[in-house]
């Protein structure tokens, strides 16, 4: 009985490790807090929501951020971010709705979402316009940091749309 408490801090430890590593790369930081957080209910954010934010970055997802990139639950692809995310969304009573998550920009934007439950998804051109947008179709309540990032890492003005359906 005694090894499953060290071996659950061993995998702990190295977990840290691997984000301590990340954020030192200057990957997105799954510990780091939004420059804003927002709480809504899956309700009230129907209506949706948009915030003004600059896209952009200066580590390479795909290539310097290998850690966050093989765990991707969706598109893959090439993208800058910074290690803090733009935005934390504290989201509950989300279950039975949709989550949509969209840029509209000046650049060529990608999106990378961590999910309360530490999933993470990333898209590049969904939206159109060489503009980003993620759809969560069953999320569960609790924080999801939200990443606005550039295909090439060039810096732009950007606004970030959520609603639920």
């Amino acid at each position: 009985m005694t090894r499953f408490p060290a071996l659950a801090a061993t995998i702990f430890t190295l977990a840290l490790g691997s984000a301590a590593q990340a954020s030192r790369e200057g990957c997105p930081d799954a510990y780091a807090w939004g420059d804003m957080t927002l709480t809504y209910s899956g309700h009230e954010l129907t209506g949706g929501d948009a915030v003004h934010t600059i896209a952009g970055g200066s580590s390479a997802l795909s290539r310097k951020c290998r850690s966050i990139y093989n765990r991707l639950g969706s598109d893959r692809g090439e993208g800058y971010f910074t290690p803090e995310p733009n935005l934390t969304l504290d989201l509950y009573r989300i279950e039975g709705y949709r989550l949509r998550v969209s840029v509209r920009s000046q650049c060529d934007s990608t999106l990378l979402i961590q999910t309360g439950v530490d999933n993470w998804f990333f898209d590049d051109d969904d939206n159109g316009n060489l503009d980003a947008e993620i759809v969560l179709t069953r999320p569960s309540s609790g924080l999801f940091d939200i990443w606005v990032g550039s295909y090439d890492g060039r810096d732009c003005d950007a606004t970030l749309y959520f609603e639920t359906y």
